[in-house]
């Protein structure tokens, strides 16, 4: 397997949730320059129409990612709303209460925790984990998709980043990449919403959050898991449930990331 299990600050849970929702904004920032929200709402749109759902169970939301986003998207064009659900295995309060907060009809976070390790206890409707596939360790991993095929739930998963160069390369590439990051996140932070006191402090004043947030990008790249990794995860094929494995393109064709879709033969 090329994929290594190498830390990132996100994933402890000693860090303030002020920082942890600091370095969220920057990757929303990220997300919408790097075309994320279109890429996943055209696929989510796609496979809703094939599962015939009409509700999300988002895994592993964090502060809620890019799926509110995809999914107001989605209610553009509908008459009828897709209704999400945001779940994680360590709801944040915090982010709890502020989505609750908006009082939308068709979007609520669960506040108990969700273990996407068994699906039979997770809310129905398509499951879909964005961008944080690569949290899990690879006992886990098998563990989701295990789930999902044995539960028979549908399930998408979608990362942005591809574990494609060598490992040599990023050890030797990694002060560049850690520098480019860094400065990069002082630009974004302006268009941070909300930007609050804790954010430009943490960012100008006491540079924490750049540090974290460029160390835990160039972590997430060696820490995807690659198609070849998906499908030694997966392992034998099931005779009643399906999976397709395959690169995510863009409006203009580009390549962007890649999905994993798993549904019940039906």
């Amino acid at each position: 397997m090329k994929r290594i299990q190498l830390f990132e600050f996100e994933d402890f849970g000693w860090l303030p949730d002020s920082l942890r929702s600091s370095m969220t904004r920057l990757l929303l920032i990220f997300h919408r320059m790097a075309g994320t929200e279109k890429v996943v709402t055209d696929l989510t749109a796609d496979v809703l129409t094939k599962v015939k759902a009409d509700h999300i169970t988002d895994l592993g939301s964090g502060a809620g990612g890019v799926m509110p986003a995809v999914v107001k998207a989605l209610n553009a064009d509908r008459e009828m709303p897709v209704r999400l659900l945001l779940t994680d295995l360590h709801p944040n309060q915090r982010s709890v209460r502020l989505i609750e907060a908006q009082k939308l009809s068709w979007m609520n976070y669960h506040p108990e925790p969700v273990d996407a390790t068994r699906m039979e206890t997770v809310p129905g409707g398509l499951k879909t984990m964005i961008a944080s596939f690569h949290h899990l360790p690879p006992g886990m991993a098998k563990q989701v998709l295990q789930s999902a095929s044995e539960q028979k739930q549908p399930l998408l998963i979608y990362e942005v980043a591809e574990n494609k160069i060598p490992l040599i390369a990023w050890w030797l590439f990694l002060p560049i990449s850690l520098a480019l990051l860094i400065i990069m996140s002082l630009f974004m932070t302006p268009f941070c919403r909300p930007l609050t006191w804790q954010q430009l402090v943490f960012t100008y004043l006491i540079p924490v959050i750049p540090v974290m947030y460029a160390w835990d990008g160039q972590a997430s790249l060696v820490r995807t898991y690659t198609l070849d990794d998906i499908r030694e995860l997966i392992g034998e094929p099931s005779q009643d449930y399906v999976w397709e494995i395959a690169p995510a393109m863009n409006a203009k064709g580009r390549r962007t990331g890649y999905y994993i879709f798993g549904c019940p033969v039906v």
